[in-house]
């Protein structure tokens, strides 16, 4: 009787750690999220994103972190060695894609990207996984 209570536990006590490890692998190793596949859950121009932050950067971390963001704006720095770009001196933002060598400064564009955070200290909105949309 000993034995098969004994087989019962090992048993359980496989089954168990089996789960444990299957449930930590997929939590930690789970897929990346694809900005260009989500859907956009803000559209807003930089200068306006910068002035909410401006405003009240503690509710509005809340609200854009880790969101899909359309952002519009003009270019006022170009990256190409870090495939960066600059709208309105006030968005940051760390595209995907290499940086067409068409785009110039002071060109308008629209990009889609993830809402990364606010940096007090330069004042600077971060995004990152960035694409152009047009």
């Amino acid at each position: 009787m000993k034995s098969s209570t004994t087989k019962k536990i090992v048993i359980i006590f496989f089954l168990g750690t089996l789960s444990v490890s299957a449930f930590l692998y997929f939590y930690v190793y789970k897929s990346h999220r694809n900005i260009t596949t989500e859907s956009v859950a803000f559209s807003i121009s930089a200068i306006q994103l910068h002035q909410d932050f401006m405003n009240d950067s503690e509710t509005n971390i809340k609200k854009y972190a880790d969101k899909t963001i359309e952002i519009y704006g003009k270019i006022t720095s170009l990256d190409l060695e870090n495939n960066a770009i600059v709208l309105d001196n006030k968005v940051f933002l760390k595209m995907t894609e290499t940086i067409s060598k068409d785009l110039t400064i002071q060109q308008t564009v629209k990009i889609k990207g993830r809402f990364v955070g606010f940096d007090d200290l330069l004042e600077e909105l971060k995004m990152d996984q960035c694409i152009i949309v047009n």
